[in-house]
């Protein structure tokens, strides 16, 4: 299944996934019968990676998920995508959010005016992402930027291109999150055992 973790090529007829969808070896084409708890946690496994999150990262998202009011699952999404590598990658700063992480722990943006270095930030509504004066030169930053409009900007953020600024309108919607669709209520059923 596409996870779309390298970038642009998984929106082109190269990505892997594309050309040959089955497991690598001479048995890579046989037939698997997954049980219940296979398809959980190859659910949490998929977040996991999507987001790039460490094991005892993510269950700790998990537990302040659990402990928020409302859906579990959803809650879980919105604090994934709330996380500051997460925003950089939906406003287009980089084509990757390995490429979010790695430039925002270079320090390569600022958050309402004062330098953030660290990935897992949460945003809030409102917060004003901003790329550093210094690195606005930046030509992988320059070309993400340019293809953001082949991949789309969300609703719930605001890009001023030319400002190099993002604004987090509202929080996001679980209808309202793109690619690639994720089966909550599996991880919700995995950890509650």
């Amino acid at each position: 299944m596409k996870l779309f973790l390298k970038g642009d090529r998984c929106f082109t007829e190269k990505c892997a996934v594309e050309r040959r969808n089955y497991a690598p070896g001479q048995h890579g084409q046989g037939r698997v019968k997954v049980s219940d708890y296979g398809t959980q946690l190859r659910e949490k496994q998929r977040v996991k990676r999507t987001y790039g999150l460490l094991e005892s990262q993510f269950r700790s998202y998990f537990e302040k998920a659990d402990r928020m009011k409302g859906v579990t699952g959803e809650n879980l999404l919105v604090l994934l995508e709330r996380r500051l590598d997460s925003m950089l990658y939906r406003l287009g700063f980089s084509a990757s959010r390995n490429e979010a992480r790695l430039l925002s722990r270079q320090g390569h943006f600022s958050v309402n005016g004062r330098r953030v270095n660290i990935p897992s930030y949460s945003v809030r509504v409102g917060d004003v992402i901003e790329l550093r004066e210094k690195s606005r030169k930046i030509a992988r930053i320059n070309e993400s930027l340019d293809g953001v409009m082949r991949r789309g900007l969300p609703s719930w953020v605001e890009l001023d291109r030319t400002g190099f600024k993002g604004t987090i309108k509202t929080l996001p919607v679980r209808e309202e999150m793109t690619t690639p669709t994720f089966q909550e209520q599996l991880i919700v059923e995995l950890y509650s055992k």
